[in-house]
């Protein structure tokens, strides 16, 4: 049994899958600026930090996400419901686990939630991208 999305016609195996309806973003910009008003500042802080550590990664979409690119994708990020998501894979989640925890954040294998804030810890993710880039250790 399969169910089919009202608002886009794709079909998937769960009922209410989440999933984008719309067009997939192009360009890093494109992605900001199709979110809420309310958080595209704390999204343009995330990747300004991101680019901070990653100047010569390639900006790009992955997986309809922000990614930093360098040989491969090295670090993403999303705006998600009630949180932005950061995607350094898993072996930087484990490293980092300790100040997560710090911070009070969510995380499983590969993926940390930070709440929507105005005190975003740009400098824990600006450790985070570049410890994925100096190790090799990646999304």
């Amino acid at each position: 049994m399969t169910w089919t999305c009202p608002k886009c016609g794709r079909s998937f195996k769960n009922t209410n899958q989440d999933h984008y309806c719309g067009k997939a973003p192009e360009t890093i910009n494109d992605y900001i600026n199709a979110q809420d008003e309310a958080i595209r500042d704390q999204l343009r802080n995330v990747r300004e930090a991101i680019r901070g550590e990653l100047p010569d990664g390639t900006e790009k979409i992955s997986w309809s996400m922000p990614t930093w690119w360098q040989g491969h994708n090295i670090i993403h990020f999303a705006a998600q419901k009630k949180h932005i998501g950061l995607y350094p894979g898993p072996e930087a989640v484990v490293f980092f686990a300790g100040k997560l925890d710090e911070y009070g954040f969510k995380y499983s294998k590969g993926s940390i939630q930070i709440p929507y804030s105005d005190d975003l810890p740009l400098d824990l993710i600006s450790a985070i991208a570049a410890w994925c880039r100096d190790t090799g250790n990646h999304a």
